[in-house]
């Protein structure tokens, strides 16, 4: 059997992302079987943070000055590097915080060339009029993945200890390398400029449409209010809804929620798609307030459900939006911008829930951080772009041309078939 390009790229990050979770899992257990505790795995951390917030647009314009999957490749090499440095360090016993943070750093920043390199590359893949089949597809299999990663890599490290967590996850980046070297699409590219000049146009691209630039900025906004949600809602969970074990099940049912959201959108193709984004995001705030009222997990759970399939649902929408209509050239630096307003966004929510909750209480703060989650997505049907741009169905001055055939998975249904039914921002 011969692999699309498509069936390559699905099947090599899929194993990139479940082993993600494994080293999610070894890293802390590493560190706190190490002796280091919470201030050294937050050091950790924030020397990610800080990479990927260094890197981040520079991988943009190095997406779009080479072939994608070549860039892909010398990601996955150096992410490969550094995992397995960690499964030595620790293998050996030694534990050293500096060089621990290094490799994080490093593992981080090669992700920030990824990202937008894998942007740019998804277009190239499939027709115009698969792009969300596409994309809904490759959101199912990253939120299974966030599901079953850090639940095998428990089972392993429990069994084997944190080398074996980080052995695991260098295997998954050589098997998205060895994926991404046999893609045979390529994408055309143009003359070089500075880099500075490059970043330019790429927020030029973005300024030039209203539904992006204040997609943009209403996606800040949000990720500034989920973060201090997600910070708070762990303690609730803990602290009043049954502990840990209560955590899990509302991680479960997020991650349900989740691959609701990708079979919705593998279905459910409106011609106003971005529209229809907008408004499923709306639902997020149902999951907020549930930990407020009626506080009680059960109706947590359901919020979780109905609020991530919303939130997979419209991120599924924002990304072929911005395939559709951006110039695949400028598609590396565009999802660079979208990507930076995430994770600056996110940290700072992060830090203000503290100071936040001890002044105002739980309940506040989660109440009016609904609210602005609500506006956030709400004031977008303002913005004239967000209520009319339409799904692309055939040749567009963004589609590269012809490509490989999407395989039938993810095929678009025949007519007769076709359902009738009427993540800028991240998780």
């Amino acid at each position: 059997m011969r692999f699309t390009d498509f069936q390559l790229l699905a099947t090599g990050q899929t194993l990139s992302w479940v082993g993600n979770g494994f080293q999610t899992v070894a890293l802390a257990v590493a560190v706190v079987q190490a002796g280091g505790g919470p201030g050294d795995l937050g050091l950790v951390m924030a020397a990610s943070i800080v990479a990927r917030l260094v890197c981040t647009l520079f991988g943009g314009v190095w997406a779009d000055r080479l072939q994608p999957q070549h860039v892909m490749v010398a990601s996955d090499l150096v992410r490969l590097l550094a995992a397995g440095g960690m499964a030595v360090m620790f293998f050996g016993g030694a534990y050293h915080l500096p060089l621990l943070m290094a490799l994080a750093a490093l593992s981080t920043g090669a992700a920030s060339f990824f990202d937008p390199a894998f942007s740019a590359l998804r277009p190239l893949l499939v027709p115009p009029e698969n792009r969300q089949s596409a994309n809904a597809t490759l959101s199912m299999l990253q939120t299974g993945s966030q599901i079953a990663g850090p639940a095998l890599g428990g089972v392993t490290v429990a069994a084997f200890g944190a080398s074996a967590g980080f052995t695991v996850n260098a295997f998954s980046f050589l098997a998205s390398m060895v994926a991404a070297l046999l893609l045979r699409v390529r994408a055309e590219r143009g003359d070089r400029t500075s880099m500075l000049s490059e970043l330019a146009a790429g927020w030029r691209e973005i300024a030039k449409r209203d539904w992006l630039l204040f997609g943009l900025f209403g996606a800040t906004v949000y990720h500034i209010a989920n973060g201090v949600i997600l910070v708070l809602v762990q303690v609730v969970a803990i602290e009043r809804l049954g502990g840990p074990s209560a955590a899990g099940f509302i991680a479960a049912a997020e991650g349900l929620g989740g691959v609701i959201g990708a079979a919705v959108a593998l279905r459910f193709k409106p011609r106003r798609l971005l529209r229809a984004g907008w408004l499923t995001l709306l639902l997020m705030p149902l999951w907020a307030l549930a930990y407020v009222w009626p506080a009680e997990l059960i109706a947590v759970i359901a919020g979780a459900i109905i609020g991530y399939a919303g939130l997979i649902f419209f991120d599924v929408a924002w990304e072929t939006a911005i395939q559709d209509n951006v110039p695949q050239r400028m598609l590396g630096r565009v999802s660079s911008w979208d990507y930076l307003t995430s994770f600056l966004a996110m940290p700072v929510g992060n830090v203000l829930a503290g100071p936040l909750e001890a002044t105002y209480g739980t309940s506040k703060v989660l109440t009016v951080c609904a609210a602005v989650l609500f506006l956030s997505a709400a004031t977008q049907f303002l913005v004239p772009g967000t209520r009319t741009l339409t799904r692309a169905t055939a040749a567009s001055p963004a589609d590269p041309g012809p490509v490989p055939e999407l395989p039938d998975a993810v095929k678009e249904p025949h007519p007769e078939q076709q359902s009738t039914a009427v993540s800028p921002v991240r998780r």
